[in-house]
């Protein structure tokens, strides 16, 4: 039996003169917490629509669960979608919205009422069962809308954006909730998001969007330590972009910035050093504050703090280096300095290996 639950084969979709999707190839592993990331306009809740039956594709096939599903109807299909607004039937209680699905399917009282304990258990809100949607908080709601959804056990469960709409506490812990459900069930969720942070926590594999386009497919780690090209290097964490050329391409890289800094790199890709303009990514914490005992790394220079924002435990810091005009960010903890000012000078430096360069586009 195929390992693969979804797979998506030259998938396009045109809204008139618009193209939304173009020629989209992707699998999805039966049991993967599937991460369709990407900003808003690149396409991925209409990837989701159409993997759901909500929208047809232009051209290309959608094989679910080893059937072919390209224009069977959604509700043919064996998949459940939670929105940004879960939706919940205001008139029902918990018990009752859990139970929907079941009896459109049919189901006998007692196969509904095990089921629906057993969502509830799960999901830990058992004792709710006889509330109203409306009688409960964003995050238990939330719950329920889950519980709804996994209650016709679907192959596949989509979720477009279902944390939106709650605030960052309960946002964070509904996250690590998602991730222990995912695991105790084991079921296949495809998941559409724009932030960045929700997709490297969560997912085991991510499929980066730009405008209708897939970038990379990988996992969350693979993804942020090796993007493929410029465009997820910044849109997957934060990072450092400096534009300027390569001046050596010998086992002794040195890249060159437009304002004239120069630093060892680590380029491996031939069309990279083969380009007369390279972007090079260098992520904050990878530059690290020097003290005169420190071992120094490949790259160090000197510099002043330009401006600097606190955080708690971490700052960053803008710090502008001495040879150039160069300002880089930075994130340290607090105790790394014993004083934080502008006009401070520091010494900073980072290795080549965390250099990330790219063919300028």
């Amino acid at each position: 039996m195929s390992n693969i639950a979804v797979n998506l084969k030259n998938l396009t979709k045109k809204f008139g003169e618009v193209t939304a999707l173009n020629n989209v190839n992707l699998e999805v592993e039966t049991g993967d917490f599937y991460f369709l990331l990407g900003p808003s306009g690149c396409g991925k809740t209409t990837l989701l629509k159409i993997i759901g039956g909500l929208e047809l594709p232009t051209e290309g096939s959608i094989t679910i669960a080893g059937k072919d599903m390209t224009w069977v109807p959604a509700n043919k299909r064996n998949t459940a979608m939670i929105f940004q607004e879960w939706a919940l039937f205001p008139h029902m209680n918990v018990y009752d919205n859990i139970a929907f699905g079941l009896r459109m399917k049919k189901a006998s009282s007692d196969e509904i009422k095990n089921k629906v304990n057993e969502l509830l258990d799960l999901l830990r809100m058992s004792g709710y069962e006889g509330r109203m949607s409306f009688e409960l908080s964003g995050g238990q709601q939330q719950r329920i809308a889950m519980a709804r959804a996994l209650a016709i056990e679907p192959d596949v469960l989509l979720l477009d954006e279902p944390l939106s709409n709650l605030d960052l506490t309960l946002r964070q812990q509904m996250r690590v909730e998602l991730v222990r459900l995912h695991k105790e069930i084991g079921k296949t969720f495809i998941y559409v998001t724009h932030d960045q942070t929700e997709a490297l926590s969560m997912a085991t594999k991510i499929a980066v969007m730009s405008v209708g386009e897939v970038e990379q497919i990988d996992t969350p780690e693979q993804i942020y330590k090796h993007p493929v090209n410029e465009y997820v290097a910044q849109f997957i964490g934060e990072a450092n972009e400096l534009h300027g050329t390569i001046q050596k391409g010998d086992s002794q890289i040195i890249f060159k910035t437009d304002s004239g800094l120069e630093f060892h790199a680590d380029i491996k890709n031939q069309e990279t050093l083969n380009s007369k303009k390279v972007v090079c990514i260098i992520r904050p914490e990878h530059i690290k504050i020097l003290s005169e005992s420190d071992p120094k790394p490949t790259n160090y220079f000197h510099a002043t703090i330009d401006d600097f924002s606190y955080f708690g435990k971490q700052i960053r810091l803008w710090v502008k280096l001495k040879q150039s005009s160069e300002v880089l960010f930075i994130d340290i903890f607090a105790e790394e300095l014993d004083e934080v000012r502008q006009g401070k000078p520091v010494t900073v430096g980072f290795d080549s290996i965390h250099t990330i360069c790219f063919k300028e586009n």
